[in-house]
């Protein structure tokens, strides 16, 4: 089994921390390995750090409680553009009939400012893209766990012994442990006891 997935997730964590330097009240990212392998047709394209500005809209509005997207996630509204404009992201002037505002792109200035970060992570995605390809040939898409669209294998409940869980396909999970963030604990498969 190649080590690349445990490497990319350690970047993603990387990069992550550095937006929260600039962004303090962004979230803890619980478990980095969730964003990977995951397909997305609702919020945009290719993992990358830019797709990571995208997720971090997403936690800085939850952290203030604002509801930043509708149609079960799939129409990003104009308070999430609001924030993507904080984080130094453009978007089209007028908003995409089902997706909304979710096609942002970062400004001159935001890639000047997270150029070291961006270049790591673009290295580490570099890698694992070329890991998966020639492991797997299956091709590496950005998450979707949160906004329900399809095409990302089906996720299930895994728990951990706080009793915290999360959905994941149980794919991603086999790559790489997600850590719980309240016990430091793996996320695990409940067993399921057949009758008989």
């Amino acid at each position: 089994m190649s080590t690349t997935p445990p490497v990319l997730a350690a970047e993603l964590a990387v990069a992550w921390a550095d937006i929260q330097r600039h962004h303090p009240e962004l979230p803890d990212l619980a478990a980095p390995e969730s964003l990977i392998g995951e397909s997305s047709s609702a919020c945009g394209t290719e993992l990358s750090f830019e797709r990571l500005l995208h997720e971090a809209v997403h936690g800085i509005a939850a952290a203030r409680g604002i509801r930043d997207t509708s149609r079960a996630g799939r129409y990003h509204n104009r308070r999430f553009l609001a924030i993507a404009d904080e984080m130094g992201l453009d978007h089209a002037e007028d908003p995409h009939p089902s997706s909304g505002f979710s096609l942002v792109v970062m400004r001159p200035d935001t890639r000047k400012r997270y150029r070291p970060t961006i270049e790591r992570l673009q290295r580490a995605l570099k890698a694992h893209s070329a890991a998966t390809t020639s492991d797997t040939g299956r091709s590496f898409r950005g998450p979707a766990a949160r906004h329900g669209s399809s095409g990302g294998g089906v996720r299930v409940k895994a728990v951990c012994d706080c009793g915290r869980n999360v959905r994941v396909v149980p794919s991603v999970l086999a790559q790489a442990p997600i850590m719980c963030g309240a016990c430091g604990q793996p996320f695990r498969i409940p067993e399921v006891v057949g009758v008989g």
